[in-house]
């Protein structure tokens, strides 16, 4: 069995990696456009190509494509700061977070692996199941989050991000972002 040495550690690497994910308000905009923008083109283009494609039960839809694309780019470690604000719900109020958090040395092997996606409003909000790997070892298994729709990107919401922050904080809330407190 594992040591819960590592924890604070794989929390940090969570936070870092997601740059602050889950710590902006709860909000979702009404201008949501009805085709969702998948972080890169490849994944566009597969999601295109999905939905063009009649559906089944194992073929993820082009939002659940979309979805996983930008969960894993935001916590992706290669993926530039810049590029992890957008990916993440108000991800603008925690820039300095995010690049204070990016240069740790665990954040640089830090991944996350989407393994289920459930919309649960089709513009608006998904269930997101994920996995933090370290070293590409999992550290943090069948984590819940959730993903949002806002102005045609799915992003990473908040209250996951915040999530792990407090889990990086030994489960304390109060030395949290403010916009942690009312992400619930």
């Amino acid at each position: 069995m594992k040591a819960y040495r590592s924890l604070p550690q794989i929390a940090a690497v969570c936070a870092l990696g997601a740059g602050v994910a889950a710590c902006g308000s709860s909000s979702t905009s009404s201008t949501a456009s009805p085709t969702p923008k998948a972080s890169a083109s490849p994944t566009s283009a597969s999601a295109s190509a999905s939905a063009s494609a009649s559906p089944s039960a194992s073929a993820p839809t082009a939002s659940e494509q979309a979805i996983k694309a930008n969960w894993e780019a935001f916590f992706n470690a290669k993926t530039p700061v810049t590029k992890r604000v957008t990916l993440l719900q108000d991800g603008n109020t925690f820039t300095t977070i995010i690049r204070a958090q990016a240069g740790s040395a665990l954040a640089s092997q830090a991944t996350a692996k989407v393994t289920k996606v459930t919309i649960v409003s089709p513009d608006k909000q998904a269930d997101v199941t994920y996995s933090i790997l370290v070293a590409g070892k999992p550290e943090l298994t069948n984590q819940k989050g959730v993903a949002v729709y806002r102005n045609g990107t799915w992003e990473v919401g908040i209250a996951s991000f915040c999530g792990l922050l407090s889990i990086e904080n030994g489960g304390k809330t109060t030395s949290l972002p403010v916009l942690c407190k009312s992400a619930g």
